[in-house]
């Protein structure tokens, strides 16, 4: 009886034994297909994560280059001004101060008026205003009053647009004729002589300033 005892315990646990080892076999084969997967999982992700961080290392050293060029181009640019501002600084330090003109000048020369004709129409201008002086001239009937006025208007012209002078408050500050070109020419007299002749021509001078 005994005997038989110890020979069913023996079947059973035999029989046991062959149950449990599938089960385990199975279970240990599925451990190890899960801590496969998870290492594999964690070998790609460890791959791209590696791939990110070289992808982002490559987009900073592309992107270092150019930032140190932009840097470096805006410095230079930086430098030129100040050059150039230094530059003009320096040359309009050097430049004398510019006075203030309070006058305007001009002139006709070799005008076909003798200097004595045309003083005896200077001599109705001279210290009035501009546009009666024009008025006076343009009313008086003499040879050389339209090139005095013309030598008058051209004046008043360069006051205005060089110098932005008034025009209402102009006058005529000096007017004067002087000798030009003689011309040296000669008359048929009696008898095959000839006498001399000459013909003058004069320059006008006038000088246009603002009343205060």
């Amino acid at each position: 009886m005994a005997e038989t005892k110890k020979t069913t315990k023996k079947v059973a646990e035999t029989e046991t034994e062959k149950e449990t080892k599938p089960a385990a076999k199975k279970s240990a084969a599925k451990k190890t297909t899960s801590t496969a997967k998870k290492t594999t999982t964690k070998k790609a992700s460890a791959k791209v994560e590696e791939k990110v961080e070289k992808v982002e290392e490559v987009k900073k050293v592309e992107k270092a280059p150019k930032a140190k060029k932009a840097v470096k181009e805006e410095a230079k640019e930086a430098k030129k001004e100040a050059k150039v501002t230094k530059k003009a600084q320096k040359e309009e330090a050097k430049k004398p101060a510019k006075p203030t003109v309070t006058e305007a000048y001009a002139k006709a020369l070799n005008v076909k008026v003798t200097p004595r004709k045309a003083r005896l129409v200077i001599d109705l201008v001279r210290g009035k205003d501009c546009d009666e002086a024009l008025g006076i001239l343009y009313n008086v009937n003499r040879r050389a009053s339209r090139p005095v006025a013309k030598v008058i208007a051209s004046a008043m012209a360069n006051a205005t647009n060089n110098f932005n002078m008034n025009e209402d408050k102009l006058y005529v500050a000096s007017i004067q004729a002087s000798d030009g070109v003689k011309m040296r020419r000669y008359l048929p007299r009696a008898k095959g002589s000839a006498s001399g002749m000459v013909k003058r021509f004069c320059n006008i001078y006038v000088t246009v300033k603002e009343r205060n």
